[in-house]
């Protein structure tokens, strides 16, 4: 993958659409039924884990909307409303798990979902090289004690925690535009001669200069030799 196309408003409000996708149907559908709020990326995008009597699954592939039951997909529609997706999800109506966290997108259940196929697309190429990469991070680090990955809803982002170290990648958000992986310390970052330590909660590094599994492993592996200083 060589993510070099500009980040534009297409790709920005696809962003949005879809993290809103996640945060008032995804994650509500996977809440209502086991109080979790956990997702997964898998291939064309991201989706709840099987969840319910029926190992249910809400999937969002490319700009369409999948349900899946015991592996068996049962609906597919093209996400138009988030009214429309929740129905298909099997809500009542759209709503992120706001007693869980402060929801993050904005909730208008007939407003259209401004989706490009094109940016959906590379957000999904970006989530699964990220999360590629965590999982090879995990493997390096079992000393660590690292979590299992999960895509937080009300941040968008692919994530581990290992030995207190924030490692994940993110397809951007209000202060970083561009996609995005980073690293983020327990503390305050000890100062480094390189100027890896680049945000307040740690560092980052943008899409650009990611260019496999093997670039962004290596970032993930200097944030942690200069976390432990």
């Amino acid at each position: 993958m060589s993510p070099t196309a500009v980040v534009d408003d297409t790709f920005v409000q696809t962003r949005t659409a879809l993290h809103a996708v996640a945060e008032h149907v995804l994650a509500a559908a996977r809440h209502r039924a086991t109080g979790r709020i956990g997702l997964a990326i898998t291939p064309g995008g991201f989706a709840t884990p099987p969840f319910g009597d029926d190992c249910r699954t809400v999937a969002v592939d490319g700009t369409d909307l999948v349900v899946a039951v015991a592996d068996r997909v049962v609906a597919r529609e093209p996400l138009r409303t988030l009214a429309a997706a929740a129905t298909l999800a099997g809500l009542p109506a759209p709503g992120g798990p706001s007693a869980v966290y402060h929801l993050t997108t904005h909730l208008d259940p007939d407003a259209p979902l401004a989706l490009d196929p094109d940016a959906a697309r590379r957000i999904a190429d970006w989530y699964a090289l990220g999360d590629a990469a965590l999982r090879q991070w995990r493997a390096d680090i079992p000393d660590d004690d690292p979590s299992d990955l999960t895509l937080w809803p009300e941040h968008a982002d692919v994530a581990i925690r290992a030995a207190d170290i924030n490692y994940g990648a993110s397809p951007g958000d209000d202060h970083v535009t561009e996609p995005y992986l980073y690293v983020g310390p327990p503390a305050p970052p000890p100062p480094s001669p390189d100027g890896f330590w680049n945000a307040p909660f740690g560092a980052y590094l943008t899409w650009d200069r990611v260019h496999s599994v093997t670039d962004a492993v290596d970032f993930f592996r200097q944030g942690r030799r200069l976390s432990h200083g």
